[in-house]
C-alpha cells in the first residue's frame, strides 16, 4: 500500500509543480515572483459551505501556527557569497474544551538560498528541503555541537511535557526568564536548547485552534512539503528573489480516516539586486496564505469564487471523514483542479493536486 500511496505521491508533486510554474507573476518587494494564484473568470454559482461541526463529550479541538524568520540573512561581500535563510517554526496541538493540551507536535523548515556579489544563485534550488524531524541525528547537534540529544529528541521531550497542561501550567512549568527550562527540572535533563520560542508557537496554536471533528485519542500529525524552485537569479528583467514555499497538512487520524483537517501554506520571498545585496526588510513580518485572508488577493485582482483561505478550508473540510485512498481518488482535470461535476468543485476551483500530495504523505 505504502508503495502505491508513494507513486501516487510522486505523480501530484509533478502535476503540482508544472501548474506552480504557471501561475501568475506578483511584484512583492521589488521582487518578481510567481505567486499560486488561480485567476477565476466567473463568479460563484454556490457560497463556499462547509459541513457543520458537532461537537459533544470527547470532542477537542485542532490548531496550527506559524511564524517564519529570515533575520539571519545576509547580503554578498567581496569576500563571501550572501544567504538567505528561513526558519520556519510549526506547531500542532489538540486541545480540549478546558484548554488542557491533549496532544503537540512542533517542527521546524531550515532552508539556505546562497547569492554571489554578481546577484546569481549558486546553491542548488532543485534539492529537497527537509524539515528538522525529517533531518533526525542528519540535523548535527550531537555530532558537531555535542547536545544532549538531537533536535528532534528535545522538541518531542517539549511536546510530551505540555500534553495534560494549560497554555498558563506549560509556561510556568517548562521555561525560566532565559527561555530555557528551569534548571533541576525533569525537562531540563532532556531539553536543553532555547524553548521559549516553541513555547509561545504551542501557545499560538493554542489561541487558533477550533472544533473540526477531532476526538479524544485521535492521533494528531503534521506534514510539509517544502521547495526553493521558485527561486530566480537577476537578469536583464530585473532583481532576483529566493522563494522558500512550504505547504502544511495538519490531521488528526482514527483508524486511518481524517477526522480533521487543517491546510496552510507560506511563500517567503527575498529580493536581491545585481550585487548580491538584500533589498527586502528582514524583520518585516511573513504571513501565511491563511492569515492573509482576503489580503491574498485571489477575489480581488483574479475573480476567484473565494479566497485561497476558504478553498482550503472547503478542501480540508471535504476530506475529514476520509481514507488516503479516498482522497487520492477525488477526481481532478489536467491541471488538478476538481472535476466538473464532483461536489468539490461548486467551492473548491484552485489546483488541489498539492494538496492531495499533503495528505497522501500525512496518511502514509
Amino acid at each position: 500500500m505504502k508503495k502505491t500511496l508513494s507513486l501516487a505521491l510522486a505523480c501530484i508533486l509533478m502535476l503540482a509543480v508544472l501548474v506552480g510554474c504557471a501561475g501568475t507573476t506578483v511584484v512583492i518587494s521589488e521582487c518578481t515572483c510567481p505567486e499560486g494564484h488561480e485567476p477565476e473568470a466567473t463568479q460563484p454559482t454556490q457560497p463556499v459551505q462547509t459541513e457543520p461541526i458537532i461537537t459533544g463529550e470527547g470532542a477537542v479541538k485542532t490548531g496550527l501556527s506559524i511564524s517564519t524568520s529570515i533575520s539571519d540573512s545576509t547580503s554578498a561581500t567581496g569576500e563571501a557569497d550572501g544567504a538567505v535563510k528561513y526558519d520556519i517554526t510549526l506547531a500542532a496541538v489538540t486541545v480540549d474544551d478546558k484548554g488542557v493540551i491533549t496532544s503537540c507536535y512542533i517542527d521546524s523548515v531550515p532552508a539556505t538560498v546562497s547569492v554571489n556579489a554578481q546577484g546569481q544563485i549558486t546553491s542548488d534550488i532543485t534539492a529537497a528541503v527537509s524539515t528538522k524531524n525529517e533531518l533526525g541525528e542528519n540535523y548535527g547537534m550531537v555530532a558537531w555541537g555535542g547536545a544532549v540529544a538531537e533536535w528532534d529528541a528535545q522538541v518531542a521531550a517539549l511536546c510530551s511535557f505540555a500534553v495534560g497542561k494549560t497554555v498558563d501550567e506549560l509556561k510556568n512549568g517548562a521555561i525560566d526568564e532565559t527561555g530555557k527550562a528551569p534548571q533541576g527540572s525533569d525537562l531540563a535533563t532532556s531539553a536543553t536548547i532555547y524553548l521559549g520560542g516553541y513555547v509561545s508557537a504551542i501557545e499560538a496554536a493554542v489561541a487558533n485552534a477550533a472544533h473540526l471533528g477531532a476526538q479524544q485519542g485521535d492521533e494528531l500529525r503534521m506534514v510539509t512539503l517544502n521547495s526553493l524552485a521558485g527561486s530566480v537569479s537577476t537578469s536583464e528583467e530585473g532583481n532576483g528573489c529566493a522563494q522558500l514555499e512550504t505547504n502544511i497538512a495538519v490531521v488528526t487520524v482514527k483508524d486511518g480516516v481524517i477526522t480533521s483537517c487543517i491546510i496552510d501554506s507560506v511563500q517567503a520571498d527575498v529580493a536581491f539586486d545585481a550585487t548580491g545585496t538584500i533589498t527586502t526588510d528582514l524583520t518585516a513580518p511573513i504571513l501565511s496564505k491563511n492569515e492573509k485572508g482576503a489580503d491574498y488577493g485571489m477575489v480581488a485582482w483574479g475573480g476567484a469564487i473565494a479566497e485561497w483561505n476558504e478553498q482550503a478550508a472547503a478542501f480540508a473540510a471535504y476530506v475529514t471523514g476520509k481514507t488516503a485512498q479516498e482522497v487520492a481518488g477525488i477526481a481532478i482535470t489536467e491541471t488538478t483542479k476538481p472535476a466538473d461535476g464532483t461536489d468539490l468543485a461548486t467551492s473548491v476551483t484552485i489546483s488541489i493536486g498539492g494538496f492531495q500530495a499533503l495528505i497522501a504523505k500525512a496518511l502514509a
